[in-house]
């Protein structure tokens, strides 16, 4: 779908996938579509070569191929979308997948978790509450002969 108003696939501000790199394949849906839905190739795929891009830097490259590895076919990636019963709305639709797997995936690596320990106070209360807990079943139980 290259056009002169769409040059390509905005993920967010560093990165935009070229047309060039997009490929579509078209298939019949299963989902809604009437007495349509035997003969329209509605069902939309987008594939993307996340290894031979040339849109990411080498980081970017790396961080997608490790984050992604798992829904990647030899660096490949695939988005099918058939929830429309309109190809172009499913073609919106894995456009928009897309961008957002790939944009999750490139977010930097959340910081990691600095150990703490539970307070003297935080302590007690636990204690506090286990000792309660075990006068509660403690009556419950027959009596002791």
């Amino acid at each position: 779908m290259p056009s002169a108003h769409r040059p390509g696939l905005r993920v967010d501000a560093g990165l935009t996938i070229p047309e060039s790199e997009l490929t579509w394949r078209f298939s019949r849906s299963s989902g809604p579509g009437g007495q349509g839905v035997n003969t329209a190739d509605s069902r939309a795929e987008l594939v993307w070569d996340v290894a031979a891009s040339t849109a990411l830097s080498p980081p970017q490259r790396e961080r997608l191929l490790d984050r992604l590895s798992g829904r990647l076919v030899d660096g490949v990636l695939t988005i099918a979308a058939s929830e429309h019963r309109a190809q172009l709305r499913n073609r919106e639709a894995a456009r928009l997948r897309l961008a957002a797997l790939v944009a999750d995936a490139l977010q930097p690596p959340a910081p990691s978790r600095r150990p703490t320990k539970p307070t003297r106070g935080a302590r007690e209360r636990r204690l506090d509450a286990k000792k309660r807990r075990t006068d509660i079943k403690r009556l419950r139980r027959p009596p002791q002969d």
